[in-house]
């Protein structure tokens, strides 16, 4: 699978980040392919993809479609500290089955520290959460990105979730210049849960991301720049 105008010469003295500058181009070629078509047409044109998962319910369906055709891919999760027993179980099942080349990106400040000296979780939509959001999660990204040096980013986001998701096609520019592709954008529930049967995954049941509060909100990562 290519494209002319798809793929943009990266400078040979620095990390693959973001060769790819043409994103209506990009777009063109996916519109219409199944998610696997996307991964592996996106894998054609890149040298250092990774996928991000916070193994959050049927998070299981992307991983397995992703590693599926690249299983040594590099998985990043930002553990914030503040996930459920169940989801740290779902995160151990997971990745044995799938064996997951999982790295695991976790705050400079450990949950006791910080909650000894700023009593838990702050109300969302205040100062003091945004800085709870950028410690626990966004500067873990960033830090990730800054080592991982991905030039592809996969997530399993779709369009569905949010506002903000929904403006969004399956690829588009997102923290760091990164190219960001979103195979499932135009899955909906439904298709998740077909697909979850279908392979006989696991799945997670209890799932809490203190970022973020309701689902239709966004916690600042999809939006990070």
């Amino acid at each position: 699978m290519s494209h002319p105008n798809a793929l943009a010469v990266a400078a040979p003295t620095r990390p693959a980040v973001a060769p790819f500058m043409d994103y209506a181009g990009l777009n063109a070629l996916f519109r219409g392919k199944t998610p696997e078509e996307i991964i592996s047409g996106t894998l054609e044109l890149t040298r250092a993809p990774l996928v991000t998962t916070n193994f959050r319910p049927m998070s299981a369906v992307f991983l397995h479609l992703v590693t599926r055709l690249k299983p040594d891919i590099p998985v990043l999760w930002v553990d914030s500290g503040y996930n459920t027993p169940a989801t740290y179980a779902f995160a151990e099942t997971l990745t044995k089955q799938l064996q997951l080349n999982l790295h695991v990106y976790t705050p400079r400040v450990s949950v006791a520290r910080r909650d000894a000296i700023h009593g838990g979780i702050p109300p969302l939509d205040t100062p003091e959460h945004e800085a709870f959001t950028r410690e626990v999660k966004l500067e873990p990204f960033e830090r990730a990105l800054a080592e991982l040096a991905p030039d592809a980013w996969f997530t399993g986001i779709r369009r569905g979730q949010t506002e903000y998701r929904a403006s969004l096609d399956v690829a588009s520019r997102a923290a760091k210049g990164t190219l960001r592709i979103a195979p499932l954008l135009y899955w909906t529930e439904v298709d998740l849960e077909d697909y979850l049967y279908e392979h006989q995954l696991p799945d997670n049941p209890d799932y809490v991301d203190p970022t973020k509060g309701p689902e239709s909100r966004e916690c600042g990562l999809q939006t990070l720049r």
